[in-house]
Order: structure tokens, then sequence, then C-alpha cells
């Protein structure tokens, strides 16, 4: 049995997503396993959240979020930075 490489693509099935999902599918090689899984589902929010998903598209490649999508998503620092929270 050829061992397979686990690719989950997290979509919110917006065209940015699919995108991904697209690109994902023309770098993949045969060992290559390519899930898309649908963020509107509750347990696939969930183990999104589990694994540190803070936007989509997300891809995670054996089981970890790969570099290119981490430390994404709103960050306090970078929103009071932006002036929210701060009297005009």
């Amino acid at each position: 049995m050829e061992k397979k490489r686990k690719i989950e693509v997290f979509s919110a099935g917006c065209s940015c997503c699919e995108e991904t999902v697209a690109l994902v599918k023309s770098i993949a090689c045969p060992s290559c396993e390519i899930t898309v899984l649908d963020m509107k589902q509750p347990e696939v929010s969930q183990r999104a959240k589990r694994l540190g998903i803070r936007s989509v598209p997300a891809v995670v490649i054996d089981g970890k979020l790969a570099n290119c999508c981490t430390n994404r998503g709103p960050q306090t620092e970078t929103l009071r930075a932006a002036g929210l929270g701060v009297p005009l």
C-alpha cells in the first residue's frame, strides 16, 4: 500500500477559497490525497479552531497548518493600532 500525504483545504466556498483549491490541485502529486472541507459544517469549524485556523482558505498538510496560513485573522494589537477602541 502506497503512503499518501494528507492535504486538507478548509474552505467557505468563496472565490478565493476555490482559487486555493485549484492551486493545491495543480501542485499536488500522485502521493497527495486532497480533501476540501466546508467550514459551514460545525465539526469542520471545530476542527479548524483546534488546528489554529483563523481565516480561510487554509491548508493543512499531514495534520499541520501550513506556514502560509498561520498568523492571519484579526489581531488585537493590529486593530488597536488602526484606531479600534481609541476615542476620537
